[in-house]
């Protein structure tokens, strides 16, 4: 019986196009920057985001931290949420690494940061304060469902850091989703900032890596981070060659992970024992908790459901998380709600 893995869209695999592309793909040295295929990727990147220019990273970590280093120095402080990745998931390397101040301002709900509150965080010129030197937003929004942040918002926010002379970055992992959930074009979001990143490993579906788009020169600065950091590659073109086929052919066709998601969520919205307080999913994340009433943990009953090859990833005590992705069939989408029927009616 095929396992259904729903713990995140990094499992996807390549897609078989992506597969030929690299084995075929021109190759270069991309730290002397005559890497043709990683070149082509660059340009194509920048194009679409409607930004000067792009680096390839090998991850979204890296690209986070690359962004961060190149916007501001030592002691210099980022504004960003309590629950964004770059926070709770990035290892603290702007601190460790950057020694970055970091001001972390509550989340909304809908992954939004207050308006008041960022600007009210943005610190006057007085030798005791660190100085702030970035802003920082996640979309879509990982921690809080899943959900994209609406255009008109990142013109606010934008508008406040113009106002007061300070860059603005955008934690884009899954823009595409957000452009997709909310029609918008992702160079729409792209022009709302000074830096944004995108990952290609996620719902994209290729093996490896991110992109980091901007001015050419915040560019340049970011490439020589990148090198400081252990990130400089050389044939890397083997691998870029499948983010060109995922920009080219993956990103509209995320729609359709979002409708699985959906009706995943309907699915599991009948079952006794879950409960949905981060309401239906926007984008392709389904996030359940399990009700005060039910006997398990969420780690139990994650054990208990890998019994019957259907994985997800729990999220504390008694969340679980279950993303929608390439592989995932309807097929998968209907097994997937009767495995939980059957499990949580056996508990």
């Amino acid at each position: 019986m095929k396992m259904i893995d729903l713990r995140s869209d990094t499992i996807s695999q390549p897609t078989p196009a992506m597969r030929e592309a690299m084995a075929n793909a021109l190759l270069g040295d991309d730290v002397f920057g005559d890497d043709p295929t990683v070149n082509r990727l660059q340009e194509l990147s920048a194009a679409l985001l409607g930004k000067e220019a792009a680096l390839f990273m090998p991850s979204g970590t890296m690209a986070n931290l690359t962004a961060v280093l190149s916007h501001c120095g030592r002691g210099d402080e980022v504004i960003l949420g309590n629950k964004s990745h770059t926070f709770l998931y990035e290892a603290g390397g702007i601190s460790a690494l950057g020694s970055v101040h970091s001001c972390q301002l509550a989340n909304q709900a809908n992954g939004c940061i207050d308006l008041e509150d960022i600007e009210a965080a943005i610190r006057g010129e007085n030798i005791h304060f660190p100085r702030t030197r970035l802003i920082c937003l996640e979309n879509t929004h990982n921690r809080c469902g899943g959900t994209a942040l609406p255009l008109e918002y990142h013109k606010q926010v934008y508008a406040i850091a113009h106002r007061y002379k300070i860059p603005l970055h955008i934690d884009g992992a899954r823009i595409f989703n957000a452009s997709i959930a909310l029609h918008e074009k992702a160079a729409a979001f792209a022009q709302e900032c000074d830096s944004i990143t995108f990952c290609l490993s996620k719902g994209l579906c290729a093996p490896i890596g991110s992109v980091l788009c901007g001015t050419r020169e915040f560019i340049e600065q970011a490439r020589r981070v990148r090198k400081q950091l252990g990130g400089g590659m050389r044939q890397v073109g083997v691998i870029a060659a499948a983010g060109i086929v995922a920009l080219e052919t993956m990103t509209e066709r995320l729609a359709e992970d979002h409708q699985r998601a959906k009706a995943l969520a309907i699915g599991l919205s009948s079952i006794d024992g879950l409960v949905f307080h981060m309401g239906m999913p926007t984008t392709n994340m389904v996030f359940i908790e399990l009700a005060k009433s039910f006997p398990a943990n969420a780690a139990q009953l994650v054990e208990k459901l890998k019994l019957y090859h259907l994985i997800v990833l729990p999220f504390g005590e008694r969340q679980m998380r279950l993303v929608i992705h390439y592989w995932i069939s309807d097929e998968d989408v209907t097994n997937a709600i009767s495995i939980f029927n059957q499990v949580m009616a056996s508990i």
